[in-house]
């Protein structure tokens, strides 16, 4: 009697613990064995600035390339592809003079990220609103930087972002994207065909 009480106890203690003070956590989802080279698409800019892909995807690969984990290979001899669309670049005013000239901006740019196995032709996760944010003083100010500068700070952000959802799985970036785990999806529709991507002009923005 006195050891089924005793277990009894201890069960109570066990769930009491989990319903107070741990939070569920879903485990990683990583990549698959069979992926061991990645490509990284060309990025599609779906905003109205034009030239934000060429230094984005440039930034990207070159992330990947120091993070080592996979090879970076062209598309038709890789395993799987990395496709980043940029969706919105936002640039607000944030201070003002006196004579109300902006003297502080915030600039936004939110991304859409997905994965795809190539050899399955289909679309192994997706993970939109990806977020890179930077508050900044204006140029004309002591210690300011300009848009360019801000928005190399935003590609750093994103681009370390990007190789973290990929090589650690969900719960590897923060943020307000919503991460979907999608096996049945077909590869992103109106996305850069898959041929090797188009030379990266690095002074272009």
């Amino acid at each position: 009697m006195k050891r089924t009480l005793a277990c009894l106890a201890l069960s109570f203690s066990f769930f009491g613990c989990a319903g107070d003070g741990m939070i569920y956590k879903p485990s990683h989802q990583i990549l698959p064995k069979n992926i061991q080279a990645i490509a990284v698409r060309y990025a599609i800019n779906k905003t109205q600035q034009f030239g934000l892909e060429d230094k984005f995807t440039l930034q990207i690969r070159d992330e990947f390339l120091r993070n080592g984990e996979y090879r970076i290979t062209p598309e038709n001899r890789s395993d799987g592809i990395v496709q980043v669309t940029i969706r919105r670049y936002i640039l607000v005013p944030t201070q003002f003079d006196t004579v109300l000239t902006p003297t502080a901006y915030k600039l936004r740019v939110i991304i859409d990220l997905a994965f795809i196995d190539r050899k399955k032709n289909r679309i192994l996760w997706t993970e939109p609103n990806l977020e890179g944010i930077q508050s900044y003083t204006a140029s004309t100010l002591a210690g300011g930087i300009t848009e360019e500068q801000a928005r190399e700070l935003i590609w750093d952000q994103l681009s370390r972002d990007v190789v973290k959802r990929t090589t650690g799985g969900f719960g590897s970036v923060t943020g307000t994207s919503r991460r979907e785990v999608s096996p049945e999806q077909s590869p992103l529709e109106n996305t850069t065909p898959a041929l090797p991507p188009k030379p990266i002009n690095p002074s272009v923005y």
